[in-house]
Parts: C-alpha cells; sequence; structure tokens
C-alpha cells in the first residue's frame, strides 16, 4: 500500500455527482485551531478553495504562515494556544473587529499522549484533556457567543473514532475525544434556536504526523509496512482493520468538514460523522 500524497485532487464528475463545491463559502469567515500541518492545513485548504477567508491558527506558526502565503489574503496566518481562555477571546474579538463576523469555526487543534493506564501520569492526562478537550470549549464558546447572537454560524470539531471504541494505550485520548464529542453535541442543541450548527467529524487513522509519531513510538520504522498493518488490523489490540483498505489522507477528513460548515448541511446539527474507511464497523 502506498502512501497518498497530501494535495486535492478534482474529483471526477458524472450522472448524480455534485458539481463542484468551489465558491460556495464565498464572503464567509472562517477560524480553524490546529491548522499548521496535517487535518487542519487541510481543513484550511478545503474552506480556501471554496472561497472561505480563513484565520489559521496554531501554536507552531511555521506551517499556517505557510498556508498564508500560498493563499494570500485568503488566509491570515495567527499564534494561538487553545488552552488560554483569554488568549481565544481575545483572537476572536480582534477578529470580529477587523475582519468581519465568524461564520465559521474549526476545532482540529489536538494532542496525543499514548500509554498505558496503569503507567499513565497526572500531567499527561491533564495536558491531553486542556488541549483535546478544553481548547474545544474555548473556540467554541468563544465563537457560539457571537453565531448566537447573529443568529447563525456552524462549528465543526474534528474528534476521533477512538472517541466511541476503546482503544489500548490510548485512554486520555480517547476519553478527551469522548468529551468534545459530547460537548460539542450539547452546545448544538443549546444554540439551535439561534441558528446555530454543531457537528463532529471522528477520523479513523490518518496519515499525519501524529500517526508517524505513534508509528515511531511503537518502534515502527517502515511507513508502507506500517500502513498494511493497521488496514489489516491487529487482533491481539482489539483492533478491526479498514474494510475500504486504505488510511485516510487529510483531504479525505477535510472534505467532510467543509461539507458540514456548507450550507448543504444545513439541516445537519448534533450530529457525529466517522470518516474511518468502516474500521469501527460504527460501533
Amino acid at each position: 500500500m502506498s502512501a497518498h500524497p497530501h494535495h486535492r485532487q478534482t474529483r471526477p464528475r458524472g450522472p448524480g455527482v455534485p458539481v463542484s463545491a468551489d465558491g460556495e463559502l464565498d464572503g464567509r469567515l472562517a477560524l480553524v485551531t490546529g491548522a499548521g500541518r496535517g487535518i487542519g492545513a487541510a481543513v484550511v485548504a478545503g474552506l480556501a478553495d471554496a472561497g472561505a477567508r480563513v484565520l489559521a491558527t496554531d501554536l507552531d506558526t511555521e506551517g499556517v504562515t505557510a498556508l498564508s502565503a500560498k493563499y494570500g489574503e485568503r488566509v491570515l496566518a495567527r499564534p494561538l494556544d487553545v488552552t488560554d481562555a483569554a488568549a481565544v477571546e481575545a483572537l476572536v474579538t480582534e477578529a470580529e473587529r477587523t475582519l468581519g463576523p465568524l461564520d465559521i469555526a474549526v476545532n482540529v487543534a489536538g494532542i496525543l499522549r499514548p500509554s498505558p493506564v496503569l503507567d499513565l501520569t497526572d500531567a499527561d492526562w491533564a495536558a491531553t484533556f486542556a488541549v483535546n478537550a478544553g481548547g474545544v470549549l474555548h473556540v467554541s464558546r468563544s465563537a457560539a457567543r457571537r453565531m448566537a447572537e447573529r443568529g447563525r454560524g456552524s462549528i465543526v470539531t474534528v474528534a476521533s473514532n477512538a472517541a466511541g471504541v476503546p482503544r489500548a494505550g490510548m485512554a486520555a485520548y480517547a476519553a478527551s475525544k469522548a468529551a468534545a464529542v459530547m460537548f460539542t453535541k450539547c452546545l448544538g442543541l443549546e444554540v439551535a434556536a439561534h441558528g446555530v450548527r454543531c457537528n463532529t467529524v471522528c477520523p479513523g487513522s490518518t496519515l499525519t504526523d501524529m500517526q508517524r509519531a505513534l508509528w515511531a513510538a511503537s518502534g515502527e520504522r517502515d511507513e508502507v509496512a506500517a500502513a498494511r498493518r493497521v488496514v489489516r488490523g491487529d487482533l491481539a489490540a482489539h483492533r478491526t482493520g479498514i474494510p475500504l483498505g486504505r488510511i485516510a489522507d487529510p483531504d479525505d477528513i477535510a472534505d467532510a468538514v467543509v461539507f458540514l460548515a456548507s450550507d448543504r448541511a444545513r439541516h445537519i446539527t448534533l450530529h457525529d460523522l466517522y470518516v474511518d474507511g468502516g474500521a469501527t464497523l460504527r460501533a
């Protein structure tokens, strides 16, 4: 199995295939966290390709700066620590003052510190929840307050299929992602009457730096061989394989996010969309 390159491709069109989404987000402002690489960078590209202006944020500014250089005025790079509620509020306030109303917010920022529970440190547990759950709270709350006042908006949280299926060695990550999913649904319930939609996208194994780091931590150096093992599954680790026979590319996740952020999903809220090639058998 070969790795999938990280670039957006034009999909073939035919009878019954939707027309291009290019331009459908013209005039809208989006905020994306964890935008410097992987899924976050793909989400920025997808939103920008659909016409949105994107405020791309990350702790590491190198990746978002590169995106800004590529897309010009459509992508603005800003540093952001999502665990800092005051910093999040200040950035959203400044963005609305200088750029206009925020229409879309996408939570992608996340960390993974794998460990068996018996060896899991309090520090790793707290850090994981601070980013993966606390960051979602800070960004979503700040965005939703303004969206609710205007009577429109879309919030999408990128979680993980580990939020719904137990994973050995990933208790902190899985629990934090489950918290992010349920938080997003509860928020969505509260702001639905104000015209604000809140949904989650739950990826499975995706070819990102996080996935590569997970392989490296387990001693795996051959990326192609590691990908094959993920596709086949691991009975000893109680993991199913991937029925569709491939690891996701970040663009696969970004496409789902852009759809949920768009008017094509105008009647979808509180939804949890798994994009994992069937890996969890939607358990």
